[in-house]
């Protein structure tokens, strides 16, 4: 599902008053911090990441990781934090405007 730019800001807004659900360590985006993402997005549907120390492209890599293995869809990045978006089919909590 493709967000529109509304979408996005509204999102974004929404994200700004949230802590990070999921904080990175020295090891990255591991198989297991996938799944706990998963399950974060499932409870939630939009969640801030904290992601490792590192350079620009170490960080991008860890969001790709993250990325293509939730089926997430990238919000917004700043530094060391990203927040990550995926609809909940079954119960969504988040009215998207249109």
């Amino acid at each position: 599902m493709a967000l529109s730019s509304s979408q996005i800001r509204y999102l974004r807004s929404l994200a700004h008053d949230l802590s990070p659900v999921i904080l990175l360590g020295n090891k990255g985006a591991s198989e297991a911090v996938v799944k706990e993402l998963n399950l974060a997005l499932d409870i939630h549907e939009l969640v801030k990441v904290k992601l490792s120390g590192g350079d620009k492209d170490e960080r991008q890599a860890q969001i790709d990781v993250l990325v293509n293995g939730t089926g997430a869809q990238k919000i917004h990045q700043i530094g060391h934090v990203v927040v990550l978006f995926r609809r909940n089919d079954k119960e969504p909590k988040i009215a998207l405007p249109r």
